[in-house]
């Protein structure tokens, strides 16, 4: 059994200040430009985070989980910077501005978590804008594979279930690239399918 780490023990501090709602598959919680007081925690599915612009082209900035949460840059009141909508039913503890300054004021502790997610955010951030200027598109969708990617009991398993449609969103490249990509992947060898995931066969091509 793996102990919950502190920052688990935070979250649920926090989840539990508030308000807890459901929300159905593809419900857009938060528009990009709107201005919102509320801080979310995610208790249960998943969400994308993402850019778009007014012709529909997106781009999957982030995706969340269960013990993640988002809209903490309502602390300075300026419009919301992405979009998220949920990709599977979901349940949310949904927390006030002024009861998250509160929560913060009184653990110094919980603070200092906050800061080392926000820095982590902003690197990850800036490693997306470096592959999207430096890397072409096999690159961005073998670092997604790879970063993705577990052993379990043998085999290496891209552990999120993604359609093309969203790895092309998540690297910004049409799902037509992705899927020519991935097909010559898997007849290459290289991957394959387990149980809807890609199994990764043998060691990635270094170009494509």
């Amino acid at each position: 059994m793996v102990d919950a780490s502190p920052d688990d023990d935070y979250i649920k501090a926090l989840a539990a200040l508030g308000t807890v709602r459901s929300y159905a598959k593809n419900t857009i919680l938060v528009q990009e430009g709107d201005r919102s007081d509320q801080v979310y925690v995610v208790l249960a599915g998943k969400l994308k985070v993402y850019l778009a612009d007014s012709e529909g082209k997106e781009i999957i900035v982030n995706m969340l989980g269960v013990g993640q949460y988002f809209g903490e840059m309502a602390l300075e009141g300026d419009p919301r910077s992405a979009s998220v909508m949920t990709l599977e039913p979901s349940r949310l503890s949904i927390v006030e501005r002024e009861q998250f300054k509160r929560f913060l004021a009184s653990n110094p502790e919980a603070a200092y978590a906050l800061i080392v997610t926000l820095i982590r955010r902003a690197r990850n951030l800036t490693r997306a804008v470096g592959d999207l200027a430096l890397l072409d598109v096999y690159g961005r969708v073998a670092r997604l594979l790879l970063e993705n990617a577990r052993e379990e009991n043998g085999p290496t398993v891209v552990t999120q279930r993604m359609t093309q449609q969203e790895i092309g969103r998540r690297v910004g490249a049409s799902r037509e690239m992705v899927w020519r990509i991935l097909d010559d992947l898997r007849q290459g060898g290289y991957i394959g399918l387990q149980d809807g995931r890609i199994v990764i066969c043998q060691p990635l091509p270094k170009r494509w």
